[in-house]
């Protein structure tokens, strides 16, 4: 089940919502913590596909010949924000694994919360290809309001972005600065504390993946 907001769709099936409790718990291992998100992450992929265009083609079944549905168009592309973005974007490639892929790697400067660039990698062709940027948690905003920026400048038009947790700040200045890219989640949370982080959230998700500090 999908309920929608303004441009914002909270998937709410139930192995969804259990995964993600899972997530949250304090006292998930790292192990726990990765697995859950790469199986949490494929589940929301089949979500963000759902409206994928299809073509049909002749093919040869074991009995017979047919008219059989593919995928139209170019190859999507993945985009991971690093480095918390790859825990979402490994579930998503057992999903579509033909996808290409992009990276940005952005931070957050810890005083100004502002989002600071220093890597940008991506397949061509941005314009004709469905576009699905990952990021586990949507904050303030600011870092995937400046990805989807940098994806908008390489010709990206049809982009969508994909995250676990939103909070409503995050929602507001993503979807102020980008109406046009629907927001794909797993729960939108109460809000953001004096550090930025989500609230009840579960914790730094960067950190939870890798197991760092």
């Amino acid at each position: 089940m999908v309920s929608a907001l303004d441009g914002v769709r909270v998937v709410e099936h139930p192995l969804v919502q259990h995964k993600l409790s899972q997530m949250r718990r304090d006292e998930t291992t790292t192990q726990d913590f990765r697995r859950l998100a790469r199986e949490l992450s494929l589940l929301l992929a089949y979500e963000v596909t759902r409206d994928l265009p299809l073509s049909y083609l002749d093919i040869m079944t074991p009995v017979a010949q047919m008219r059989a549905p593919v995928i139209a168009g170019k190859k999507l592309c993945l985009v991971s924000i690093l480095r918390a973005g790859n825990g979402i974007l490994e579930g998503m490639l057992d999903l579509i694994p033909e996808a290409r892929v992009a990276h940005i790697g952005l931070y957050r400067d810890p005083a100004t919360l502002k989002p600071v660039e220093y890597y940008f990698k991506s397949p061509d062709a941005l314009d004709e290809r469905l576009v699905i940027v990952c990021d586990p948690m949507l904050a303030t905003g600011n870092t995937a309001a400046a990805a989807i920026a940098r994806l908008k400048e390489r010709g990206a038009r049809r982009i969508k972005f994909v995250c676990l947790l939103a909070a409503p700040e995050g929602i507001s200045v993503l979807r102020g600065q980008h109406p046009d890219v629907p927001i794909f989640t797993a729960a939108v949370d109460e809000k953001l504390n004096e550090k930025g982080y989500i609230v009840p959230g579960l914790g730094d998700a960067g950190d939870r993946i890798y197991g760092t500090r």
